[in-house]
């Protein structure tokens, strides 16, 4: 399997050169050159396999040879130990809805099940070529926690995360900051969580730099997070759905890989009905989906800040896939959107986007009513996210099981869940013990100089 830019300049690239260089060269997403799929009866012969196995049969239609079959299969046994329940992303039916749990790894958020995984492949890649890795990502709150993680004291890494400076949860800049070990370096950035993704592109974008500092990506603008979450709408399936019978997905959207995950799924095969974009205030997804303005507006505080968010980096795989690859139509729009933060479609893309997801926006006082509503009628607590997702799922009709993908666990966010019920939810052990932990940050402008500058001091040391 080879995989090749969105923008037409990177071709047959390996799955571990697609893996290590995390954005292309030329400024675009990596893609694999072709999907692979499933069959009815492939998916039906993993209808009682454990989640580690529904991911061996997922991961290496993807990988192929390049890493052996045992190695895989240790790989995978291996990034999951963490995780608190048997089968790692379990189905719940919750009312009308199915509730894919997906917060029961190590940092309760839904970015643990591709991050742990990516944390031993990255180690897996730089033991096998003997090199470093300055690994740079951009988080709205769970992406940082999540890679560090499953990165924190692994040999030949370095892990710089920017986050928005007073914009996350205290609970998620508590599990990013209480991480001392020597190769985490947390970078709160003075600006919005927009601000601290631009500066990573920047970054990425100075092939210079990018080279000489041999810079990765956990963002998932590295197709191995996609592809390590494809897994959990296959298990879902085959635990929700009867026969060849096909189900929905409400998916809360921020940065647009989780729902891009699931819509490879169905491209792979998987009998999917709707795929639902679940957005809060900041709608920039879902003002795409009802008129084709991809249009960036300032960036809304809310109570699922984990999806304030105005720039959705994998929504550039999306058009890519709808515009029939047409890479150098991809790089005139994004070249496009950089410079006027619009971007419009119509016409013929626009009605193939709208065939291929519907969307919602979903307000503050709804997002929280619905958790409200849930904890009173079904003694279910919802996080905001969540919630966002669930109150997406009533705008649209649908015959199948509707899955509502729940991103992370309700005591990561107190303040919304006692402004709801009227009580701080209940905090797990691990969650309670950051409290008294020491910490460690940086404070720095949002500046892309700044940023560099700071990497280079940091990265001397290691010489």
């Amino acid at each position: 399997m080879k995989y090749k830019s969105t923008r037409d300049g990177v071709h047959d690239l390996s799955f571990e050169d697609a893996v290590l260089s995390g954005l292309a060269d030329d400024g675009g997403l990596l893609v694999p050159n072709e999907f692979p799929r499933f069959t009815l009866e492939e998916l039906e012969s993993l209808r009682s396999s454990s989640f580690q196995e529904v991911s061996f049969a997922t991961l290496s239609k993807f990988i192929e040879e390049e890493i052996p079959k045992s190695a895989l299969q240790e790989l995978i046994e291996r990034s999951y130990q963490t995780f608190r329940h048997p089968e790692i992303s379990p189905v719940i039916e919750v009312g009308n809805v199915h509730i894919l749990e997906l917060f029961h790894g190590p940092t309760f958020a839904f970015k643990d099940v591709a991050l742990q995984f990516l944390g031993n492949l990255f180690e897996y890649f730089l033991k096998k070529r003997e090199q470093r890795l300055t690994v740079l990502g951009a988080t709205s709150g769970d992406t940082g926690s999540a890679a560090i993680y499953g990165l924190r004291g692994k040999e030949n890494i370095d892990v710089f995360m920017l986050f928005p400076e007073g914009r996350v949860s205290p609970i998620q800049e508590l599990q990013m900051t209480s991480v001392l070990d020597d190769n985490v370096h947390c970078l709160g950035i003075e600006g919005t969580f927009d601000d601290a993704q631009n500066i990573v592109k920047a970054l990425f974008r100075n092939l210079h730099f990018k080279k000489k500092y041999a810079l990765g990506a956990v963002n998932s603008i590295n197709f191995a997070r996609i592809l390590a979450q494809i897994v959990y709408y296959v298990y879902a399936w085959l635990h929700t759905a009867k026969g060849e019978q096909e189900v929905s997905f409400s998916v809360p959207t921020g940065n647009f890989g989780d729902i891009l995950a699931g819509y490879y799924a169905k491209k792979m095969g998987l009998p999917i009905q709707h795929l639902i974009v679940a957005t809060n205030q900041n709608d920039i997804l879902d003002r795409f989906f009802t008129s084709g303005e991809y249009h960036q507006k300032h960036v809304m505080p809310t109570w699922s800040p984990s999806m304030d968010i105005q720039i959705s980096s994998n929504f550039e795989r999306f058009l890519f896939d709808i515009c029939e690859e047409d890479g150098k139509t991809i790089r005139a729009w994004m070249e496009n959107f950089q410079e006027t933060q619009k971007l419009t479609v119509s016409g013929s893309i626009l009605q193939k986007a709208q065939q291929e997801m519907l969307s919602a926006s979903v307000s503050q006082e709804e997002t929280l009513s619905t958790i409200q509503r849930y904890y009173q009628e079904f003694d279910y607590l919802l996080d905001p996210h969540t919630a966002v997702g669930v109150k997406a799922t009533e705008r649209w009709m649908h015959s199948s099981p509707m899955i509502c993908l729940a991103t992370a666990h309700p005591a990561k966010f107190t303040e919304a869940i006692q402004e709801s019920i009227g009580s701080l939810p209940e905090l797990p052990e691990t969650l309670h013990s950051l409290q008294d932990q020491p910490t460690k940050k940086k404070i720095l402008s949002a500046e892309e100089e700044v940023i560099q500058k700071y990497i280079m001091q940091i990265s001397s040391l290691h010489k």
